[in-house]
């Protein structure tokens, strides 16, 4: 008999129609050969530190730092796991063979290993390895299984940031509670500190003291309206006086076209979309938060009219090209006034779209051509843009012409752009909206422009404003998320950001749930569509002087290294090791401080949700949890 594990029961459900194993037991389903069953998401954990001493049970600074001389797994304390974990013991160890039907990424090996470690069975395992849950997709993923051992290296690299998580956790946790926090059985709020979670909240404390401190300053910008178009001076205005007497001087004389300039340029349509610049994208379109939109790619996905949504990459390899056809054609029932542009010629075939050495094991969100129907509202807003985006990629690139014109009064330079669309190409695929501009700059580009002559000129109106320099914007969550997937740093270039992916802090699939933690733990609350840090927040990563712990870029290294585990270019050892070495570092900083207590009971805003109140309530053991859905000991 072939066992099959998929990671939902939903998904196994899905599975078992396919291979014909349509008879429903107690746990699994069963027939054709094939038994198949299911874990609910994590069966398994990390032990906890009284599992290995009871030494560790109790807090205790003495007992720092606390590294097991080997990681080991426990079975999770719920009575419908442990049911659910015997049903697929028993399989297991009856079976002639093991399909893995895990999620195809990092965490579902993980997930998958630790039961089969756990149940102490030794029949050959195969892995099912797909991009999308359709019929399809699924016959032909078992006609293809692939050996266990090829995902080796990817459960090495889950089980590093698994081991990674828990020592930096459990271990700096613990240390700046009973350090900085006074008595954790009194107040019942322990410090948490963790690898990813930490220098999330220093990104945001930093934004949110660079806007506290920041001291606006006056500027002035002398400008003149001609033929009704306001023009602005090149020239940089020192102060009031200097651009009281500029003005007076172009008041009294005409203003003069000296030059018109226009050029035409293309513009590519925009990428497809990767997990994060998707929950960038629901955030900044519909309000979603990170986890709202993981939560609805992740329904689709199972629903089978999206592929596989944790993925970090915006390309497809070339192989997917033929199959592109006949996706557009079974979305054409919801799309066909946006796909009759594309009939009777070839797809187009952008480098910027098919580049297989930018995909790894799953390329980027894309329809999977089953008819999307019976969508909520939600849902059908994030498979819009996804479709949207697909059909996109295929239409030609947007022209247009930028037009410079430059004039002058007094010898004083003036100038404004205007852009024209002379062929829309993609952006007829986007519905029209109207939308304020972000800046001056921006509404001059937006704007057509009448026709200027060189040479003419005429009279004018002049004016003198005054402006303020203004503050960094707080974060939300779309430029948190891209913080994130950067380390922190300010990218706007595309394949700049593509190059620093690898050094990105946290992984697409677990950024929403940092996030979402650093609300349940009152270290952030939302401020509107603004994310602002707690003084519990503020006062944490004030206590923490030891940078590794709070440096994005730091956490990015790390995160780099994980990816190179998972493509057998870095030693897991000697990963783990260093792991080892750093914490044990940071606890004889700490231990050496003499810095005082952090002050509890400061007033603070309520918490944005009732889980946040319930985490607050907590026992101390919760500072322990993973920053990763469902490991709930890391």
């Amino acid at each position: 008999m072939t066992v099959c594990i998929a990671e939902k029961p939903s998904v196994a459900k899905d599975i078992a129609r396919i291979i014909g194993a349509t008879a429903q037991r107690d746990g699994y389903y069963e027939g054709n050969g094939y038994q198949v069953t299911w874990t609910f998401g994590h069966l398994c954990e990390l032990k906890y530190p009284e599992d290995y001493t009871p030494e560790w049970k109790r807090w205790s600074l003495g007992a720092l730092p606390m590294i097991p001389p080997r990681f080991q797994i426990r079975l999770k304390q719920d009575k419908g796991v442990q049911h659910q974990f015997e049903v697929i013991q028993r399989l297991m160890k009856a079976a002639e063979r093991v399909v893995n039907c895990g999620d195809a990424g990092q965490e579902g090996e993980l997930i998958q290993r630790w039961v089969f470690q756990l149940t102490g069975a030794h029949c050959p395992v195969e892995r099912l390895w797909i991009s999308s849950m359709t019929d399809e997709a699924i016959r032909e993923g078992f006609s293809t299984l692939k050996p266990s051992d090829n995902y080796q290296s990817l459960y090495e690299a889950g089980l590093c940031r698994a081991i990674g998580d828990w020592l930096l956790g459990m271990n700096a946790t613990r240390l700046y509670t009973m350090k900085y926090g006074g008595p954790w059985t009194k107040n019942r709020q322990p410090l948490s500190i963790g690898r990813v979670q930490t220098p999330t909240l220093a990104l945001i404390v930093r934004r949110q003291q660079e806007i506290e401190q920041f001291v606006p300053e006056p500027y002035w910008v002398l400008s003149t309206v001609y033929r009704d178009v306001t023009f602005s001076s090149t020239q940089k205005v020192k102060d009031e006086k200097e651009g009281q007497e500029a003005m007076e001087a172009i008041s009294s004389v005409p203003f003069t076209i000296t030059s018109v300039e226009k050029k035409k340029g293309t513009e590519a349509p925009p990428r497809l979309f990767d997990l994060t610049a998707l929950q960038v994208e629901c955030n900044k379109k519909f309000g979603y938060t990170a986890e709202t939109t993981l939560n609805i790619i992740q329904s689709l996905y199972e629903k089978k009219v999206t592929t596989y949504p944790r993925v970090d990459t915006t390309f497809l390899p070339d192989d997917v090209y033929p199959t592109c056809g006949k996706i557009l054609n079974g979305i054409k029932e919801q799309y066909a006034d946006l796909l009759q542009p594309l009939r009777g010629r070839p797809l187009k075939k952008s480098k910027k779209v098919f580049d297989s050495s930018k995909v790894t094991d799953h390329h980027a969100i894309i329809p999977t051509g089953v008819p999307a129907r019976s969508l909520t509202d939600t849902e059908r807003n994030v498979y819009d843009l996804v479709a949207r985006h697909f059909i996109a990629v295929f239409y030609d690139d947007c022209h247009f012409a930028t037009t410079t014109v430059k004039g002058e009064a007094a010898k004083i330079e003036f100038k404004v752009s205007g852009k024209e669309i002379l062929a829309e190409g993609w952006r007829f695929v986007f519905p029209k909206e109207k939308k304020e501009p972000k800046d001056d700059k921006q509404a001059e580009e937006e704007r057509t422009l009448p026709a200027f002559t060189k040479g003419e000129s005429g009279p004018h109106t002049p004016s003198l404003t005054q402006k303020f320099t203004q503050p960094p914007k707080p974060y939300t969550e779309a430029t948190l998320l891209r913080a994130m997937e950067t380390a922190g740093k300010l990218v706007e270039d595309e394949e700049l950001r593509d190059a620093m992916k690898e050094n990105g802090i946290g992984r697409p699939s677990t950024r929403a749930a940092i996030i979402e933690t650093l609300f349940r733990r009152g270290y952030i609350v939302r401020q509107r569509k603004s994310l602002a840090a707690t003084p519990t927040g503020v006062n944490l990563i004030g206590l923490i002087r030891e940078e590794l712990l709070k440096s994005a870029e730091l956490t990015g290294i790390w995160e780099k290294k994980l990816r190179q585990i998972e493509r057998r270019e870095y030693d897991a050892a000697q990963f783990v090791g260093e792991l080892k070495q750093m914490v044990t570092g940071v606890v004889n900083q700490v231990l050496a401080d003499n810095s005082p207590r952090l002050r509890t009971g400061s007033p603070e805003p309520k918490p944005s949700s009732a889980s946040s109140r319930k985490e607050k309530n907590a026992a101390p053991k919760a500072a322990g949890t993973s920053e990763a859905p469902g490991a709930s000991a890391l």
